[in-house]
């Protein structure tokens, strides 16, 4: 990879390491906040990438706020278990009340 593809997805982590318990953000939301608003699939392939980063991957959902990146993890569940253990209801792959526990980069950092 690309040295400044590296610093890039070191930015994401930084934002993501940042999402409250209990709260989601999306990839999208990310990306936008680090002024690269069409780069939502980087940060995708940031948070692939985040294992044994300390990084909560698991608050990071897709527009609609459905569990996208679920594969990449352990488990058959584990995404939305992790979820779930912070309080975040999760029916059909979809976070429920996703308004309400959705957390905007650009407006809370």
């Amino acid at each position: 990879m690309k040295p400044e593809t590296l610093n890039f997805f070191e930015k994401v982590y930084q934002v993501a390491k940042q999402i409250p318990y209990g709260r989601v953000t999306s990839y999208g939301a990310i990306a936008k906040y680090l002024g690269a608003a069409k780069s939502a699939r980087m940060v995708g392939y940031a948070m692939n990438g985040s294992v044994g980063k300390d990084v909560p991957a698991h608050r990071v959902v897709n527009r609609k706020g459905l569990l996208t990146g679920k594969h990449h993890f352990e488990g058959t569940n584990l995404m939305q278990q992790l979820l779930e253990s912070e309080g975040v209801k999760v029916k059909d792959n979809q976070i429920q009340d996703f308004n309400t526990v959705f957390w905007e980069p650009s407006k809370e950092l």
